[in-house]
């Protein structure tokens, strides 16, 4: 009775979906598809800044990895997901990346400025509390900014990507805590 009720309780366990990360109110599903490639995600963060929640924010790839050195060589599809936890200006938002990029691009910022330039372009006057900027890579095709209420664009190159996502997952990350979570570091 025993063996039967432990293979029944570990055949429900074993069958159970995993279930979507939640964080800071806002669900992550476990997988993305993008192309035809089904990413999964990674980890998921809450940005704050002094007492307020910023954002949340989800990483999906296609091989997950607690290295951030690994995600951001790997030449495959990523996306981050963020979730905004409270209104944002244009401004807050592209100075904040810019400033990261700055920190982790090194050498390279000046071969990267036009793109920067346009990818800053892309994000709308405000993004609401509730709305979403995605960031999505894709290999041959470049980074694709995607928001509610502005232009959606794809900025070509890895090495524009790579900076881009090291504002994240960078050796200088905008938010260490924030890095740890998109990493599953804290799971």
């Amino acid at each position: 009775m025993k063996k039967t009720l432990t293979a029944v309780l570990l055949s429900l366990t074993l069958a159970t979906p995993v279930m979507a990360k939640d964080i800071a109110g806002v669900k992550y599903p476990d997988t993305a598809t993008v192309n035809g490639k089904e990413l999964k995600l990674n980890g998921v963060g809450l940005r704050k800044k002094a007492i307020f929640k910023v954002y949340t924010v989800g990483l999906y790839v296609e091989t997950p990895s607690k290295d951030a050195t690994q995600i951001l060589n790997a030449d495959e599809i990523k996306r981050v997901r963020m979730f905004m936890k409270r209104d944002l200006k244009k401004e807050q938002i592209t100075e904040a990346i810019e400033n990261g990029f700055k920190k982790n691009a090194g050498a390279n910022l000046p071969k990267l400025q036009t793109r920067l330039d346009a990818f800053k372009a892309a994000i709308p006057a405000e993004i609401k509390e509730g709305e979403e900027l995605i960031l999505t890579y894709v290999p041959g095709k470049g980074t694709n900014v995607q928001t509610k209420g502005g232009q959606a664009i794809d900025v070509e190159g890895k090495d524009f990507a790579d900076a881009l996502f090291s504002v994240w997952l960078g050796k200088d990350p905008v938010d260490g805590g924030l890095r740890d979570g998109m990493l599953g570091k804290d799971d």
